[in-house]
């Protein structure tokens, strides 16, 4: 069972000048430790939740994933995900392969149907009807694929028209970066995930939960014609692992690797300093997972 590193607040420490530093540092422990994956959220205001308001810090994703590749060696990095809405198909399949080569081959896309209306209209972002977002998230995937391709010819698609798809220099990863597609929804997330993507990233509630949506996702790929088992099945676990619940969280995990989970993405708990929970994570955490498999 692999770890991925989700950072998600850059609110701790307050400072901003410790953004950058901090930063760096969790990534420098999470590559040591052997962290496999580290994602950043695609969000200009942070989110509003339980444990998070909009003005706290956040940073631009893409740029955040270049500074990480700037001080790393061996992690994938994409966002989790990238907001459909956010970036022109053609400007983004560039902005992953630049990720791609500037990290030694380390980019994947994750992508994603955007959501957060508030930061859209704020930032002038258009905000159409979900079914729209979910078409232009399949053009998206077609418009990367063939700019990953060998076809640097037109792109004809309702929302969005290419009159070329040349991509140079090509990714480094071969055939190209893989993609990730996150999200749960039974009807299009998971008929996307069976039709175009290498993996999918679940946000996990539970055991049971998870093993529904695989469910799903096997019928979509029956339907498709897709080998189920040639997606990576990943997970974004909700429970954060403390010290004191270790245990449970391991047993959590035998099971999930069980259904065919490879990863489990763990998040900080806001408020605690992304590297103290790194460290921690690392010297009683990974060790022990690394055995589940």
């Amino acid at each position: 069972m692999k770890l991925g590193l989700h950072y998600w607040k850059y609110t701790t420490p307050e400072d901003p000048a410790l953004i950058a530093p901090t930063l760096a540092r969790t990534a420098r422990i999470a590559e040591e430790a052997g962290f496999a994956r580290f994602t950043v959220m695609d969000h200009y205001f942070q989110m509003e939740t339980p444990h998070s308001v909009a003005t706290e810090p956040m940073l631009e994703g893409y740029t955040t994933l270049g500074y990480v590749a700037a001080i790393t060696e061996r992690m994938q990095l994409n966002l989790m995900v990238t907001g459909v809405m956010y970036r022109y198909p053609g400007l983004l399949a560039k902005i992953v392969t630049t990720l791609d080569v500037l990290s030694g081959g380390r980019a994947q896309l994750g992508l994603g149907a955007s959501w957060y209306e508030r930061e859209q209209r704020a930032l002038g972002v258009p905000v159409v009807p979900v079914s729209e977002r979910f078409e232009r998230l399949e053009e998206t995937l077609q418009i990367c694929l063939q700019m990953w391709s060998d076809d640097n010819g037109p792109y004809e698609g309702r929302h969005y028209q290419l009159a070329e798809t040349l991509c140079v220099p090509r990714p480094l990863r071969s055939p190209r970066p893989p993609i990730i597609i996150g999200g749960s929804g039974e009807k299009k997330t998971l008929r996307l995930v069976a039709q175009y993507a290498d993996a999918c990233n679940l946000f996990g509630n539970s055991v049971a939960e998870v093993g529904h949506k695989l469910d799903v996702l096997r019928a979509h790929c029956a339907d498709a014609g897709r080998d189920y088992e040639a997606i990576e099945k990943t997970v974004m676990w909700s429970r954060r692992p403390a010290l004191g619940e270790l245990d449970a969280f391991l047993a959590e995990a035998e099971q999930l690797a069980k259904l065919g989970v490879a990863e489990l993405q763990v998040v900080p708990e806001a408020g605690r300093n992304p590297a103290e929970f790194a460290e921690e994570i690392a010297e009683h955490l990974l060790p022990r997972l690394a055995r589940i498999g």
